[in-house]
């Protein structure tokens, strides 16, 4: 895996992934930015929440749940002082489907948080990760 990191101007940057995406990323206006972007530490949130929703939606299609739509709503709290890691990070899944199992529903977000989402098990390191989930009748 790869990326490239470019400074564009004041704290902007423009990200290019391995794969040819670009995401431009900037700091608050207070630090030189223009609010042009999302921050590098929102970005590292919105990737893990990303890696979370993928692997549970593919535990739950393999499961063979009727599954439409899946958000993850997160609230993370970080260090007061530098190193300004993450220290709580809370995933809220709404999922959206008919008749979803919830006992599934429980296992996927498990196992993607306790096994297979890179992302978040590496952030479990200095943060307390904690999930919940509700379900959504279509």
């Amino acid at each position: 895996m790869q990326a490239r990191i470019k400074w564009k101007d004041g704290a902007s940057f423009l990200a290019k992934s391995g794969s040819g995406h670009t995401v431009l990323m900037d700091g608050p206006p207070d630090a030189g930015g223009k609010n042009s972007g999302p921050r590098p530490m929102e970005m590292l949130l919105m990737g893990t929440g990303g890696c979370a929703a993928f692997d549970v939606v593919m535990i739950l299609k393999k499961g063979r749940q009727d599954i439409s739509d899946c958000v993850v709503e997160i609230e993370a709290e970080r260090a007061p002082r530098e190193p300004k890691v993450f220290t709580r990070i809370h995933f809220h899944f709404i999922l959206t489907g008919k008749k979803l199992n919830p006992g599934q529903v429980e296992r996927a977000i498990s196992l993607s948080a306790e096994k297979y989402c890179s992302a978040s098990i590496m952030l479990a390191k200095t943060a307390e990760l904690t999930h919940d989930f509700e379900i959504v009748e279509e």
